[in-house]
């Protein structure tokens, strides 16, 4: 509490219930800094019956918001599991947005404000447009296999190394007759069965078909520049392998270069956002537990003899000492 006094923004994910135990709730920090930012990241929100709940990304983001459920490879085959900190991430950066709107409020009011998200919001907004489907009465399923895909030009297909790649043609009509010659396949051009987008909608099984036998001649190596000589949409499926090696990545700035031995690496990921051509604070190792306690104790004008005893005491678990 009497470090509150003299910060900016007060982040928690801590439990509802472990927040009023600890008197660490917006209404017990307000009165001490009227200009204080608290920012609240709960797994189902701050209000409800469920507000208290414990949750994780892979539950309250991934599974409780139908994203499991819609995202498999075809109907007759087991929910997909989420990665580690799949939801985290940008349930992180929405928190972000919301400090920054508050800080702004701040500068023109001069009053703080406290500002909140939970995995199951950001769970839903990703997957807002099914759920708004299902909300104005519309029937949303799990996508059918790729065999029989609504579109054959908006699929993966393998190639003969075992690559795989995404091709996303938007513009049937004006893409068709350049992504076929492309190919080598000018005689699809002359199949009724092919001739207008209607028609190769209908017939997107047998274009499927046709398509995987021609992608599994070559390796990705091969199709890579025949495809893009095409001026169609199109992308690898990339492997974790492939990341370091991705030029692209490290020339936007979404790899950045480090010099920390700690982290194992030449690289590490940046984050997402860029303002203008402001230069990014360079990356550093994330602290370990307790790492910076004693100089935040001491910041908040707690004497020596006071932080070795709440060390001694076990008060603070995993506390390094100086």
């Amino acid at each position: 509490h009497r470090l509150v006094k003299d910060v900016d923004v007060f982040v928690t994910n801590a439990p509802l219930d472990s927040r009023a135990r600890l008197r660490v709730r917006h209404e017990d920090l307000a009165p001490l800094n009227p200009r204080l930012i608290y920012a609240s990241i709960s797994a189902y929100g701050e209000q409800g019956d469920e507000a208290s709940k414990p949750g994780f990304d892979s539950i309250a983001l991934w599974a409780r918001t139908g994203l499991m459920d819609l995202v498999r490879a075809s109907p007759d085959v087991p929910p997909a599991r989420s990665l580690p900190g799949m939801g985290d991430h940008p349930t992180g950066t929405g928190l972000f947005g919301a400090i920054m709107a508050g800080l702004f409020r701040r500068e023109r009011t001069g009053r703080g404000i406290n500002v909140s998200t939970s995995l199951m919001a950001n769970g839903l907004w990703m997957n807002a447009i099914p759920v708004q489907g299902i909300l104005c009465g519309a029937r949303t399923e799990v996508r059918p296999p790729r065999e029989a895909a609504i579109s054959a030009l908006a699929n993966m297909y393998r190639c003969r190394d075992g690559r795989w790649f995404m091709l996303t043609v938007t513009g049937d009509e004006r893409h068709w007759e350049p992504f076929a010659r492309g190919i080598g396949r000018e005689d699809l051009l002359a199949d009724p069965r092919f001739a207008t987008r209607t028609a190769r909608h209908a017939n997107a099984r047998a274009l499927t078909g046709l398509l995987d036998a021609v992608f599994a001649a070559r390796d990705w190596g091969s199709w890579s520049p025949i495809l893009e000589k095409t001026g169609v949409a199109f992308g690898v499926v990339a492997t974790l392998g492939d990341i370091p090696r991705d030029a692209q990545m490290q020339g936007s700035g979404a790899l950045v270069p480090t010099d920390d031995p700690r982290f194992g690496a030449s690289h590490t990921v940046s984050s997402p956002l860029q303002v203008g051509d402001a230069d990014k604070a360079p990356a550093t190792f994330a602290p370990e537990i307790g790492e910076h306690t004693i100089e935040v104790l001491r910041a908040a004008g707690i004497a020596d003899v006071g932080i070795e005893r709440v060390l001694g005491g076990g008060v603070i678990a995993q506390a390094r000492r100086e």
